[in-house]
């Protein structure tokens, strides 16, 4: 019976490997970009929740500095441009499975994520910080002792806690959110004692906002973004980051970071 049932699997797989056309496959490396400039769409996965990087403003549409960076990088290429919103937690599934052709979004670069992902050059700096009610008498990140620190799943600010094992250890609890707003608003009524995340995500937040909130000057992590691909197109990485390249060199990048900054803040080389 296991035999017959192999024999059939067999035949079945042979004859669905015949059926598909070379326009079913998977591009190779080599052919990325052309496979890219063939459906005519850079889609680009973000959370979209996640100011002044990338998110979603009151006429539900998908702004931000990476996507107006991504949005000049398609034009440069010919194609049109698609800001996708995915789960954070399963960015990298996204990717694998083509639903998205990068991760652009204050994406931290790191040594894990390095091994399954192919990145560019860091594009911005940030740090990993503790954000607090301005009230609250929390200064450092030791005055954290015995209280509740809330951040975003899957986001680098879990790992940074974790990578802190003295920070972790001292914390009562750690509430974990699927969006830094909802961890801010959380964190302004009460719900936690302090959130960690990205400084320049916190310091846009609490500048436009004119929440009550503090960033406790003494940093969790220092980090570099980058823009993540499939691993086996770097071709398509290395031609978003010649684009980039040019971006920076005729003045494009200073002019965004100014409209989002207020200061030229890009790291591009």
């Amino acid at each position: 019976m296991k035999k017959s049932l192999f024999v059939i699997c067999a035949v079945a797989i042979a004859l669905s490997t015949i059926g598909c056309s070379k326009k079913d496959k998977p591009a190779a490396a080599s052919d990325a970009v052309s496979a890219l400039k063939a459906r005519g769409t850079f889609v680009l996965g973000l959370d979209a929740s996640f100011p002044p990087l990338g998110y979603t403003d009151d006429d539900g549409t998908i702004i931000g500095y990476d996507i107006d960076l991504a949005k000049e990088v398609a034009k440069r290429m010919g194609v049109a441009f698609k800001a996708q919103p995915i789960d954070w937690d399963a960015k990298e599934m996204e990717l694998q499975t083509m639903k998205i052709d990068c991760i652009w979004n204050g994406f931290t670069i790191t040594e894990e994520r390095k091994e399954a992902l192919s990145f560019t050059p860091a594009y911005l700096n940030n740090e990993q910080v503790l954000i607090v009610r301005a009230d609250s008498g929390i200064k450092t990140l030791a005055d954290m002792k015995g209280k509740v620190v809330g951040l975003q799943s899957g986001s680098s600010a879990q790992e940074a806690v974790e990578e802190n094992k003295a920070f972790a250890d001292s914390l009562k609890k750690t509430v974990y959110y699927k969006e830094n707003v909802t961890a801010l608003n959380d964190l302004e009524i009460g719900g936690v004692d302090g959130v960690v995340m990205d400084s320049v995500v916190g310091a846009y937040s609490i500048k436009t906002t004119g929440k009550n909130l503090v960033i406790v000057s003494e940093a969790l992590a220092n980090e570099e973004y980058g823009i993540g691909f499939r691993k086996n197109e770097p071709e398509l990485r290395d031609a978003v980051w010649t684009i980039l390249k040019e971006m920076q060199a005729d003045g494009t990048v200073a002019s965004i970071c100014s409209k989002w900054f207020s200061q030229d803040i890009s790291v591009i080389k």
